[in-house]
């Protein structure tokens, strides 16, 4: 258990912190989900829009330190070839 004052201070901060990073990423997930459900039914145009809407959610969540670089990176590469191989 924490004793010193600053120590109860930095377990009340990273609880706060914990549930805003975990809404962020939840946030990002949710957009993800929705190119990936936009190319599984094969409707190009959606994809095309929920992917550029993707985008900048990967970049923010890089911004505040949710997911690192590389992580959104791979995943919106990932994303836009499986968009590209949609014929």
């Amino acid at each position: 258990m924490a004793n010193t004052p600053q120590a109860k201070k930095r377990i009340r901060r990273n609880e706060r912190r914990a549930e805003i990073n975990g809404i962020r990423v939840g946030r990002i997930r949710t957009f993800v989900k929705k190119v990936e459900a936009a190319l599984a039914s094969g409707d190009k145009p959606a994809a095309t829009e929920a992917l550029a809407a993707v985008q900048p959610e990967l970049a923010r969540g890089v911004a505040r330190g949710v997911i690192h670089r590389n992580t959104a990176s791979r995943k919106f590469a990932r994303l836009t070839k499986a968009l590209s191989s949609l014929a």
